[in-house]
């Protein structure tokens, strides 16, 4: 009996220190994890395995964690850094990025514009890919993306510039001048840029007062569409656009986290490589 209760109790402290060490080495795993992205942009499942020794499993579950507290971004094989909330990249930084992404998201795009067609095209790297794939038809583009017109008027498609003050980042045109130009239009289509797509938060980009064009060129028009790569989920910029109800989403892939708590709040195309 002495043996018995003896190892009952030896037993049970032996679980509570366990229990205290699974927590311990939570805290420790997640302070890896996050020291691993101070040096890198983005770090793979694989090495998170290999630098704490833990199960694929249990750091898929730190990450999760990790994503819901804000430290991180889930992508797809491990995670990456979040963007600052006012961080913006220039038009040429972000040319350089995903471009293969944009290209499909973009001809996707461009097929759901039909004859007839007034549509509004978002200042942004990715919008500007739509253009290349702009069906030869009889429709009406505004924008407020300073790059745009030039690849629009080689195409030979009719196209108005709204007003406003150019911002120099990203060639777009902002402010109450820009607000007083575009309220002069009707939309059937707007094909719209974002720097986060989140499914607590939205739509959101860095400048508020190019968040403010967004939002009234999307109440302007009949249906609107995000075109988001795979790399906007999970981000949150510092200007909210819109909720994730007002537009649909066209992108090239999405992680189940996202696709899951996003899919009762809109539509999301994913267009397949």
């Amino acid at each position: 009996m002495i043996d018995f209760c003896n190892r009952y109790h030896y037993n049970e402290g032996n679980k509570r220190s366990e229990k205290v060490g699974e927590t311990m080495l939570t805290e420790e795993r997640h302070r890896i994890i996050l020291d691993l992205l101070k040096e890198k942009d983005a770090i793979k499942i694989q090495d998170i395995v290999d630098a704490t020794n833990a199960s694929e499993s249990t750091i898929r579950r730190d990450l999760t964690q990790l994503e819901q507290e804000k430290f991180l971004k889930r992508v797809h094989g491990g995670a990456s850094k979040l963007q600052g909330k006012l961080k913006e990249l220039s038009v040429s930084e972000k040319s350089s990025k995903s471009l293969h992404e944009k290209q499909i998201i973009g001809q996707y795009a461009a097929s759901l514009v039909e004859d007839g067609d007034c549509i509004y095209l978002d200042a942004g790297t990715t919008t500007l890919s739509l253009i290349d794939h702009l069906p030869e038809k009889d429709i009406v583009v505004v924008t407020n993306g300073l790059t745009h017109v030039e690849a629009l008027l080689q195409k030979g498609i009719k196209t108005y510039m709204i007003g406003g003050y150019v911002k120099p980042v990203t060639r777009a045109m902002v402010g109450s001048g820009a607000l007083d130009s575009i309220r002069q239009y009707r939309f059937d289509k707007a094909f719209m840029g974002a720097n986060g797509v989140h499914a607590q938060y939205g739509f959101t980009t860095p400048d508020p007062e190019e968040a403010q064009v967004k939002r009234m060129a999307i109440e302007l028009s009949r249906e609107a569409m995000f075109l988001a790569d795979d790399s906007k989920f999970g981000e949150i910029a510092f200007s909210k656009i819109v909720d994730l109800d007002k537009a649909m989403i066209i992108t090239n892939t999405i992680e189940e986290e996202h696709d899951t708590a996003m899919k009762n709040q809109t539509t999301i195309k994913v267009v397949k490589t």
